[in-house]
């Protein structure tokens, strides 16, 4: 009874909705007998509008939702082609289904073990899924790099996804740039760092790690004063390292002031400008450093990749506020010697250049010509500036802090170093490192060469393929996929280098290295878009490294150094060292005495 009561009150119930239905529609029947437009037009809400308006809208709906069915049934078949194509190559176990391989790696120690796990596993090529539909391919052997390092920045330019977040500070510097743009600046920077623009550099390298080490002020010097003699006007202001170990204060960050250092290098070599970073706060400096930060932050927050949300938040309007600090310190040095350029004429220019031998980078930028005699614009100036303070401060800082910690975990080899050091400059006073000793070190570069492979500062480069990309076992990368250079997994790969955990400087003795491919060790990249800046590099960490093993005797903390990939690599909790000096005629305080008195 009580079910016949419940039936007769549902068919109540519909019958009561129907009528509704019906008199809502004007008494044209049920909405399940309306027309398809009539029941759209009720259902969007159209009705109120004229006939004509309401039927225009419809089949605007109509034909927008055809173009998103249409696209997204063409996205699903290009992905399910892609997919296959992609089930020649190996991936580790996701997981789960939605982050695909996303939070196996993370930034940690840890993660660096798991990568270095999967190049044991993997010893060419595995997939990797940043969530559902982001199938990456990762490369770690010399013979499936070499296909994808050497194709030209059209076939494999730097894609998006990892690059993208420097574009608003780095503009379209060789780092980012693509195609023609990419060639044409490429040729007129080589000039920059020609052999004969580098030489006067090293003076700048000693003069930075002494102020590193000593505190040496070099506060007058820059564009303004004395380009002859730019320690002229120097005199000791107060020990910094030395003065830190004489306090006690033994165990010294290196990345923290060796960071400071090469900023300080760079800001000399690319604009003759002394901030004195070392020494006191420099605006443009924290500026650097807090993009760098920034950049990093950005990359760990997925929901903050989207622009429009990003410039909204604290961190983007630091971000902005930092890129337009630094955007208007070298454009004001650009204007000033496109200023003096003008005046001069550019024969004066680079006579004036040639008698204080010292051409800096941005002098080479506003001299450059391309083929057709067209010169670099103003803001191609910036960019390239701005991606030669970005990409040279912190990867060179990483270089040498991972060297001084090498050689502190393994005394032999430092000591072998600084004999090798103590030899070459036997005799000279003041002991200061010159171009030509650069190449008469080297037990000094199998050590860097060492620690690079051990400790890449970068540990992967990516390229996105614009066309199929064939490796020599066949197997084919299609196009539209990112790819993954793991320059870590290359360098920790087995089957590349025996006991690839372990630092063995001898590896790269010159009997053995022409045993090894070149694509085997790639610290600086390889191929047509390979650092362009990397004879730079090493002439900085040679110098830079020299000077510090005469004067300090570096030995391991305490507590286990656990690394942190970062844009570079780092340590977690900062990379502390125990430093002793060492007395000798090295040392400043054996020449506080030459110091000019005032």
């Amino acid at each position: 009874m009580s079910q016949l009561s419940y039936l007769s009150g549902s068919q109540s119930a519909c019958e009561s909705a129907a009528w509704s239905l019906e008199e809502a529609n004007g008494g044209d029947g049920l909405l399940g007998m309306l027309p398809a437009p009539k029941w759209l037009s009720h259902l969007l809400g159209l009705a109120v509008l004229e006939p004509g308006v309401s039927s225009i809208l419809l089949l605007a709906l109509l034909a927008l939702g055809t173009w998103i069915l249409v696209k997204g049934l063409a996205w699903v078949q290009r992905y399910y082609v892609n997919c296959q194509r992609l089930r020649c190559f190996p991936q580790p176990p996701l997981k789960n289904w939605f982050f695909g391989h996303l939070g196996l790696a993370p930034d940690t120690e840890e993660g660096i073990c798991y990568l270095q796990e999967l190049s044991r596993l993997f010893s060419d090529v595995h997939i990797w899924w940043m969530g559902p539909f982001t199938p990456t391919i990762r490369l770690n052997h010399p013979q499936v790099i070499s296909p994808l390092l050497k194709a030209s920045a059209i076939i494999a330019p730097k894609d998006k996804l990892f690059y993208g977040f420097l574009k608003p500070w780095l503009g379209d510097g060789l780092l980012l740039s693509k195609g023609d743009k990419w060639s044409r600046h490429r040729r007129m920077l080589t000039p920059a760092f020609h052999f004969d623009v580098l030489k006067p550099h090293v003076k700048i390298f000693n003069q930075s790690a002494d102020i590193m080490h000593s505190a040496i002020s070099l506060g007058l010097w820059g564009r303004d004063h004395d380009h002859h003699h730019p320690g002229a006007s120097s005199r000791i202001l107060q020990a910094k390292w030395r003065r830190l170990c004489a306090e006690g204060s033994n165990y010294l960050d290196m990345f923290e002031h060796i960071s400071l250092m090469t900023l300080d290098s760079l800001q000399k070599c690319i604009f003759s400008h002394n901030s004195n970073c070392q020494e006191k706060p420099s605006a443009y400096i924290s500026a650097i450093m807090e993009l760098s930060s920034l950049v990093v932050k950005r990359y760990n927050q997925p929901l903050l990749y989207w622009d429009a949300l990003y410039y909204l938040t604290s961190q983007g309007r630091h971000f902005s506020r930092a890129c337009r600090l630094v955007h208007d310190f070298s454009n004001a040095v650009i204007q000033d010697q496109r200023c003096i350029l003008a005046q001069q004429g550019s024969e004066a220019f680079l006579r004036d250049k040639a008698k204080s031998k010292t051409i800096d980078f941005i002098d080479v930028l506003l001299l450059a010509k391309d083929e057709d005699g067209k010169a670099l614009s103003d803001k191609d100036i910036q960019a390239e500036a701005d991606t030669f303070m970005f990409g040279g401060h912190d990867t060179t800082a990483s270089g040498i802090s991972w060297v001084l910690y090498n050689l502190a975990q393994h005394q032999e080899h430092q000591d072998h170093c600084r004999q090798e050091i103590q030899e070459l400059l036997r005799g000279r006073q003041p002991e200061e490192i010159e171009w030509d000793d650069l190449s008469q070190m080297p037990f000094l570069t199998m050590c860097i060469k060492g620690s690079l492979r051990l400790h890449p500062p970068v540990a992967m480069i990516s390229r996105c393929c614009t066309k199929d990309i064939q490796l020599p076992d066949g197997r084919i990368i299609p196009k539209g996929n990112i790819c993954l250079v793991s320059i870590f997994g290359t360098h920790y790969n087995p089957a590349v280098w025996p006991n690839p955990e372990v630092f063995d400087p001898y590896r790269f003795d010159i009997s053995k290295s022409q045993k090894i491919s070149p694509l085997a060790f790639i610290p600086f990249s390889a191929g047509p878009r390979n650092c362009i800046g990397q004879n730079f590099a090493m002439s900085e960490m040679k110098v830079v490294l020299a000077l510090t093993l005469l004067r300090f005797r570096v030995l391991p903390d305490k507590d286990p150094v656990r690394r942190k990939p970062e844009i570079i690599l780092r340590a977690e909790s900062g990379l502390c060292l125990k430093v002793e000096p060492l007395l000798g005629p090295s040392s400043p305080e054996a020449h506080l005495s030459e110091a000019p008195q005032e």
